[in-house]
């Protein structure tokens, strides 16, 4: 079996975020969107993962259009429906209720042959944290 190659990762993440507890997901995706992902063609800036209708959508995030796409094409800017566990579901619905939790982006990979989405469950640092952090010589990656 292959080993995992990362497309990306979101360093900016885990600077800005505390990140709690982690889950893999998988990505439904177009072919184009395959094609650009191998070509490491993806920008988690802004994005993030919510539920809606009991399902998880990772939003905001960036696949470049492929480079020799036909007019079927995918939108860069689509929404994206992640795959987990029931349960894994219900208890990112019950945390992102609460005050202060978000759910991020943390790193995509090639799985298997399969594109894998890392997302985090987040609560955001204070300016002060940051800081801190970075005095430290701690910059937020573990």
């Amino acid at each position: 079996m292959s080993e995992d190659r990362v497309i990306a990762t979101n360093r900016r993440a885990r600077h800005e975020y505390e990140i709690l507890e982690t889950f893999e997901a998988g990505l439904v995706l177009r072919g184009t969107e395959v094609k650009s992902l191998r070509t490491g063609q993806v920008n988690f800036k802004d994005s993030y993962a919510t539920v809606r209708n009991g399902e998880p959508w990772l939003l905001g995030c960036h696949i470049s259009p492929y480079s020799h796409g036909t007019d079927a094409n995918h939108d860069p800017e689509r929404d994206r429906k992640l795959l987990l566990h029931g349960r894994e579901i219900t208890r990112l619905m019950g945390k992102i209720a609460e005050k202060g939790l978000t759910v991020v982006p943390l790193k995509m990979y090639f799985k298997g042959g399969r594109a894998k989405i890392e997302i985090g469950l987040a609560r955001g640092k204070k300016l002060h944290d940051m800081d801190k952090a970075v005095k430290a010589g701690r910059s937020g990656r573990d």
